[in-house]
């Protein structure tokens, strides 16, 4: 990244590349809508999708893909609400941690947590190669079909969440489920 002190270069290059959001200065935003009333209907059908998703899957599981997702998504309003729910439900402070670097900390997480951490950064980062074949057999070994199509759709929603929250430009720390 070329460092200039153009804000609006910064403000572009810091929305298009994860390391660009680390180095550029900080920009305040102010929400820009409530997706929620804005479009009641489709808030609610993503609420159904994400209710469906997690049915059966381990809750620990649930936050993990939640959380490798939004941070590769750079949506600091899901990571920070779905690592709080992960530490509620007993999540350690370690594995949070490490999270972001699995691959270089696999020791923390079991084969299915890897296979489902691998499947979240294929789907989540589509566009750099798809879903390796090599990636889903993984994912299928350690998940029946049924289990897989469930990891699958809560990868689908918290994309989806993040997409909201970051277009939305929601606040980090907030938490519109305890209003």
């Amino acid at each position: 990244m070329v460092m200039t002190n153009s804000t609006a270069v910064a403000e572009t290059t810091s929305a298009t590349t994860p390391a660009a959001t680390a180095t550029a200065p900080a920009v305040e935003r102010s929400p820009r809508l409530n997706f929620a009333k804005a479009a009641p209907k489709a808030f609610k059908a993503v609420i159904g999708l994400d209710a469906a998703a997690r049915e059966g899957l381990d809750p620990a599981l649930v936050e993990l893909i939640q959380i490798r997702a939004s941070h590769l998504n750079g949506c600091a309003y899901c990571l920070h609400m779905h690592t709080n729910d992960a530490r509620k439900a007993g999540e350690s402070e370690d594995r949070l941690h490490m999270v972001a670097v699995w691959r270089e900390a696999r020791n923390f997480f079991t084969a299915k947590e890897q296979a489902a951490l691998a499947l979240t950064d294929a789907v989540t980062r589509l566009t750099d190669a798809g879903v390796p074949d090599v990636v889903y057999a993984e994912a299928a070994a350690h998940f029946a079909e049924a289990e897989l199509a469930q990891v699958l759709s809560l990868i689908f929603t918290i994309n989806t969440w993040n997409r909201i929250a970051l277009a939305t430009a929601k606040v980090a720390g907030t938490d519109e489920r305890q209003g």
